[in-house]
């Protein structure tokens, strides 16, 4: 048998050389402690260092003066000393040869060393800083920057900068020759100018003023969203506190926001964004048109707000502080105020701040004033006749018959008039723009199979499918929402009716009221009737006073002759 051959493969020259993991790991222990040392080394240096500049600023100086009491032996050897011209030549020559060498001068001469003795290795390095000269503080003190100290032959000498100080003396006294140049100013009388110079001037203010308005609405026309800060100058300038020309340059700028509103604002309601969505990165697109919805309805907010203050100034009758607007001129900036909100009122049902229009325009319908009770009124019989879906006609109507009952129906009979426009007639609704457009066509079975393949005849069915579903639903969703919102409309309209007929009889909104239930009498639900009947019957038996007004609610087709 022949010997078993061991597995084990006999260890190579160059594995033998290889050092071991161990002796590896003591190398590395060993270079990172030298490093550790000489990192300690180092700081504790800096440490010293920093420490021996803290000391030196901080030391206070020495007196020039030495307290010390003198000893005898030395005040005798003083008085002893001979003036310069009984010395000798060779004391002469020492005294100039010890004067021309550096050490005698920064030589601690209290110490009885030599001059060229060897320094202790021990010796510390606050002694050092004591043996050099000082200076006495003559000027205050200032403001020091400490920068990086410079090593001589000396030892270590700190390094400090002033710090720059603005001198607050000579600003005030800017500042008191300025005050002096206005309260000249101030003093010096204004040139006397003729009415016509004065007329001239003013002529030439309110064309900049113009000229100015102008400009700003034509740059945010053209680009509304990188332009929407001019929009808020413009919009300052309905503070306008020049007395010559403050009320036209406020109606002109009410209308000329009133118009570009009109013009830029978007066709959907913009809605708060939520923290959710502030927080989520977005496109530059995305975020451009964010910041543009967030500027036009803060500054149409503030314009809305602007058009409301100059109608309570009106009402209130109150002059402000500053006198820039007489009495008189209130009325007429009240007037552009309330046209502003009644174009706004028909022309952006759909956007924010519609309701606060509407609480703010309903109020006024009943005004003293003849002017702003018609354009009031004629605003919302617009609005009843644009208003399509029903959204806006039942925020009105709702605030109408708040209005009617808190004024306890002493209310114009033009308020109630307006209720007749409501577009709540089957027949109306089939004649929305909407009905009366054609509808979509689809492609006959023979222009698909001319124009298209097989398969596109099959995608074809399928998307034609797809879209027919899609318009039953909308125009059934459309539908819905439109009979829901008129039945509520009509439900206030009638219980607005009722309330006047049962407690308000010999009121002058009577003609109205009849009229407008001759106007919805069929869509009166017939549980209504019978009270309906019986109201009518109690207003004939009372007299004959109401014959007119219940023969056009019996009888609205009838006509009379002769």
């Amino acid at each position: 048998m022949k010997p078993r051959k061991s597995k084990k493969r006999v260890p190579s020259f160059r594995k033998l050389l290889k050092t071991s993991k161990i002796k590896l790991d003591n190398k590395l222990k060993n270079k990172q402690f030298k490093q550790q040392s000489t990192a300690k080394k180092y700081r504790k240096e800096q440490r010293k260092l920093r420490q021996a500049v803290k000391d030196a600023v901080s030391k206070k100086p020495m007196p020039l003066e030495d307290n010390k009491k003198k000893h005898p032996e030395r005040e005798e050897e003083e008085e002893e000393a001979l003036p310069l011209d009984m010395m000798d030549e060779d004391d002469m020559k020492l005294m100039e040869e010890l004067a021309q060498r550096a050490s005698f001068i920064t030589r601690d001469l209290s110490s009885n060393e030599p001059v060229h003795a060897k320094k202790r290795k021990n010796e510390s390095v606050i002694e050092k800083y004591e043996k050099k000269p000082r200076r006495m503080q003559t000027e205050p003190e200032k403001e020091l920057i400490h920068l990086l100290p410079i090593k001589d032959k000396r030892g270590i000498i700190p390094q400090t900068m002033e710090k720059p100080v603005k001198e607050e003396e000579e600003e005030e006294e800017k500042d008191e020759i300025e005050e002096m140049e206005e309260a000249q100013a101030l003093d010096e009388p204004l040139p006397v100018l003729t009415a016509e110079e004065l007329l001239v001037h003013r002529k030439k203010k309110l064309q900049e003023k113009k000229m100015h308005i102008a400009a700003l609405a034509s740059a945010i026309l053209s680009d509304p969203e990188n332009n929407i800060k001019k929009l808020k100058e413009l919009r300052a300038m309905l503070m306008e506190q020049d007395p010559n020309v403050a009320v036209i340059v406020r109606k002109l700028v009410m209308i000329s926001l009133m118009e570009l509103f009109k013009d830029i604002t978007p066709s959907y309601k913009i809605r708060p964004l939520t923290e959710k969505e502030k927080n989520t990165k977005v496109r530059k697109e995305t975020q451009k048109l964010r910041e543009f919805e967030e500027g036009i309805v803060s500054q149409y907010k503030f314009y809305l707000e602007n058009l409301e203050q100059s109608v309570k100034d009106w009402k209130q009758r109150k002059l402000k502080k500053s006198n820039v607007i007489s009495l008189k001129a209130y009325k007429g900036l009240a007037e552009i105020a309330v046209k502003c909100l009644c174009e706004l009122l028909v022309a952006l049902p759909h956007f924010n701040f519609h309701n606060n229009i509407i609480v703010l325009i309903v109020p006024l319908m009943n005004d003293a004033s003849k002017q702003i009770s018609e354009m009031c009124c004629g605003a919302v019989k617009t609005l009843f006749k644009q208003d399509k879906l029903g959204y806006a006609s039942l925020g009105v109507v709702k605030v109408i018959s708040g209005l009617v009952k808190s004024r306890n129906y002493d209310v114009r009979p033009e308020v109630l008039m307006t209720l007749i426009h409501l577009r709540i007639k089957e027949v109306e609704v089939k004649k929305d723009a909407e009905d009366i457009t054609p509808k979509k066509r689809f492609m006959s079975y023979q222009e698909k199979r001319k124009n298209l393949s097989r398969m596109q005849r099959k995608w074809k069915k399928a998307e034609e499918k797809l879209e027919r579903e899609l318009l039953e639903a909308e125009a059934s969703e459309s539908t819905e929402k439109k009979l829901k919102l008129h039945t509520e409309t009509l439900n206030i309209v009638f219980l607005t009716y009722f309330r006047i007929l049962k407690k308000a009889q010999k009121s002058p909104l009577l003609p109205a009221v009849l009229e407008g239930l001759a106007k919805f009498a069929h869509l009166i639900n017939l549980e209504f009737f019978d009270d309906l009947l019986l109201v009518l019957h109690s207003l004939m038996v009372s007299g004959p006073q109401r014959e007119s007004a219940l023969y056009s609610f019996c009888f609205p087709n009838f006509v009379w002759s002769r």
